[in-house]
């Protein structure tokens, strides 16, 4: 890598570099000689301005070849001589062109656009200071210097030369030739390169006004495509017969056609919602003719989908590269932002197209039309001073705002809960990874004084206020069961599902004994995005007593804890320790339980399977403790037979590897030479070879067996401090791209960059 980064600075072809080899030892020969004729150039030149004012442009020229065949002769009389020192000085002045000025496309790894300002701070643009530092850094790592253009002599010009050899020398040497494929000299392909430098934002000094950028420019979003309706051959019938819909109809149609093998499409709630927003884009002579869902026949629309989709499958190499070319393109025009001096990955620039809300669970809204987002439902967020994204032609945004208080790029409200949508950054961008590290430092700083916490909360059990009691039983389970704390909804509104605050006294059952154990409490609810929650737990005798004293004289569908809501706790959190909400308990009883794990589970003599194994196991603890739970996937039955039968046919390999072993033992106590012993060596290097690739095999089975039904990547995204990861990783030798791939590792580029091997949460 070091030697085609070299070849990147450099900046000079082969060709170049020999015509300066070439030259270079002879003018250096001669360098005595250039000491006596400096002077016969300064009176070259002076005559030549002499000539500038006696003569107009075209006797100028002519003078100025008399003038350079001159100097040719008092050199060494050749002019090819001559003219080889013309193209070496030009070029020179190249390098020193390249060689003074910094590199655009280091920065974060991309080139960014001329136009940035870089103005100093103190003016109000925005150059960081720290990032001029760090400009600074590269151009000392480049010997190149920034001092006033001066006149140079000849001798400076000689010895630049032999110093710029000399440096060439050992450039060279390392490099190795390409061939046109991109591929290096033995032929092998080279892995791509991830951008060497990145913007180290968490080096620089943060913000104290509350501001979340100086500078923020993008082109806006990329809306859906316009509706192309349905060829004429594709019908759709209404109780028997044809029925030519119009277009808003006909679009809302085949919304519903594309999920009618969904079990979606089954459910009375999904398809009463809709119809009833169907009818609202009819015409008035359809909804004259439309009035039963089940007179309606959606085949014909649902078999052109499927085909269409077919067709998409068996697409051309080249048609799938157009696709992937025009999604390149787009990503380059609006999937990038410019914010403070840095280009910036844009998460979601595409708004999502209209189609039918499912929602999750037994949704109420379940059907409703999600209807097309267009450019007056859009408000534009981005400096002042910037290139303001422009609206499609004959369009106008609904609003443009310039507000560095928040992060987002772009947003609209949507129709069917009236929740606000945006358009924000990547997570491996500089907003994202400061929120995600001051959300970390938070808990850590929670872990200073939780049993202070908890030890206050234990004595509010005894409190002969209810309130104060419900409140500290509530913060118990937030605390040792990780719930989430259960937002306030409209009725009807969502999906029936609850947090630790808005628990109803159905979603609990009080055991004196169960299983052997004393005072047990059986959860059984919906948590978030409908996923069941049931659990079975011991707790502390005054914790039980309190539950019973809560449920007195209450129904079923009463609430567990009736004086408590989710903005009582918040506060009370608050005033405990500063940033504390319920979130801050989940994300550090994550943390310390990974820590933990990993702690007593890693052991040394392990190898790199094994440790990523206990890895995996210690973030499964994790994601039980969270209830991140998933159903298994479809094809998991499948996959695991073929592991078997990937293990079956290692096994043999290893009987075949092993008898071969016992042979050639056999054939070497007998033949007592060399090459019989070398060949034990061999087959034994085999079976230890098969050995540990079987062992690879058998873990992995484990692996994906124990995953079944638990999320690991939600736990590891977002509740768990990376920084205990990487130093796991740093700790033991694994490489970290065994535990965060590509994109994982770009959101946590501060935490790789920043955690020793010693870190503690």
């Amino acid at each position: 890598m070091s030697g085609d980064h070299s070849h990147n600075d450099s900046q000079i072809d082969y060709g170049s570099r020999a015509n300066v080899l070439s030259d270079c030892s002879d003018s250096h020969k001669h360098k005595d000689k250039y000491k006596d004729k400096e002077h016969k150039h300064k009176d070259h030149k002076k005559d030549k301005e002499r000539e500038k004012s006696k003569y107009g442009n075209s006797d100028h020229k002519d003078s100025d070849k008399k003038h350079k065949e001159e100097r040719v002769k008092h050199k060494d009389g050749s002019t090819d001589r001559h003219k080889h020192k013309d193209k070496e000085k030009r070029k020179e002045e190249k390098v020193r062109v390249l060689d003074g000025k910094p590199k655009k496309e280091k920065e974060n790894g991309f080139a960014s656009p001329p136009r940035i300002k870089s103005e100093p701070d103190s003016d109000g643009f925005y150059q960081s200071p720290k990032h001029e530092k760090s400009l600074k850094r590269v151009r000392d790592d480049d010997n190149s210097e920034f001092k006033p253009k001066k006149v140079k002599t000849e001798n400076d010009r000689m010895d630049k030369k032999v110093k710029k050899k000399n440096q060439e020398d050992e450039d060279i040497k390392p490099k190795k030739t390409k061939n046109k494929k991109g591929e290096g000299a033995n032929g092998k392909k080279k892995a791509k390169k991830e951008p060497e430098e990145k913007w180290k934002w968490w080096e620089e000094e943060r913000s104290t006004d509350g501001s979340k950028w100086r500078f923020l420019e993008h082109k806006g979003p990329v809306f859906a495509a316009a509706y192309e309706p349905l060829p004429s051959k594709v019908k759709f019938y209404y109780d028997g017969k044809h029925m030519k819909l119009k277009p808003e109809a006909e679009e809302v149609a085949t919304f519903f056609a594309k999920m009618l093998d969904h079990e979606y499409t089954t459910k009375d709630i999904f398809r009463k919602n809709f119809f009833k927003d169907w009818r609202k884009e009819m015409t008035s002579e359809e909804k004259s003719k439309i009035t039963d869902l089940n007179k309606c026949e959606f085949n014909e629309m649902a078999d052109y989908f499927k085909a269409q989709s077919e067709a998409r499958k068996q697409m051309s190499k080249e048609e799938k590269l157009k696709i992937k070319e025009e999604n390149e393109r787009l990503l380059q025009e609006y999937g990038f932002c410019i914010m403070d001096n840095h280009k910036e990955r844009i998460a979601n620039f595409r708004i999502e197209p209209p189609g039918l809300f499912r929602g999750r669970g037994d949704h109420p809204k379940m059907g409703m039309l999600k209807r097309r987002i267009r450019p007056q439902d859009i408000i534009i967020n981005c400096s002042k001073d910037s290139n303001h994204p422009k609206p499609p032609p004959g369009t106008k945004w609904k609003e443009l705002r310039h507000d560095n208080k928040v992060t987002w790029l772009v947003s609209w409200t949507e129709n069917i809960q009236g929740s606000i949508k945006y358009i924000m950054l990547n997570p491996s961008s500089r907003i994202k990874g400061e929120k995600d590290w001051q959300k970390y430092e938070t808990a850590r700083r929670l872990k200073k004084c939780v049993e202070r916490l908890r030890a206050q909360y234990r004595e509010d059990w005894k409190s002969k206020e209810m309130r104060i009691r419900q409140r500290a039983v509530a913060l118990y389970f937030i605390d040792k069961l990780a719930l989430r704390a259960g937002n306030e909804k409209e009725e009807g509104e969502t999906a029936d599902t609850v947090g630790c605050c808005s628990l109803r006294v159905e979603h609990i059952v009080l055991s004196p004994e169960k299983d052997g154990q004393e005072f047990v409490v059986e959860f059984d609810f919906l948590g978030k995005d409908s996923i069941r929650y049931y659990n079975k737990v011991p707790v502390e005798k005054r914790v039980f007593k309190n539950l019973q004293l809560f449920m007195e004289g209450k129904q079923p569908e009463d609430d567990l804890f009736d004086r408590l809501n989710t903005t009582i706790l918040n506060k009370h959190l608050q005033e405990l320790m500063d940033g504390l909400t319920a979130k801050v308990f989940r994300t550090y009883n994550a943390s310390i339980t990974l820590q933990q794990q990993l702690k007593e589970l890693t052991s040394p003599d392990e190898n790199v399977p094994a440790k990523i194994l206990s890895y995996n196991r210690a973030n499964r603890a994790v994601a039980i403790l969270c209830n991140h739970q998933r159903a298994p996937p479809k094809t998991f039955e499948k996959s695991m037979q073929n592991l078997q039968t990937k293990i079956d046919a290692k096994k043999d390999q290893l009987s075949d590897a092993k008898r071969e072993l016992k042979s050639a033992k056999a054939d070497a106590k007998v033949r007592r030479d060399e090459k019989s012993k070398k060949s034990v060596e061999t087959k034994k290097k085999a079976v230890e070879r098969i050995e540990e690739q079987l062992m690879k095999l058998e873990v992995q089975a484990t692996d994906r067996e124990e995953n079944k039904q638990i999320a690991l990547g939600t736990s590891k995204l977002n509740y768990l401090d990376p920084r205990i990861s990487v130093a796991w990783c740093k700790k033991w030798d694994i490489p970290i791209e065994k535990i965060y791939n590509k994109t994982q590792r770009e959101k946590f580029a501060w935490a790789i960059d920043m955690a020793d091997d010693d870190y503690e949460f």
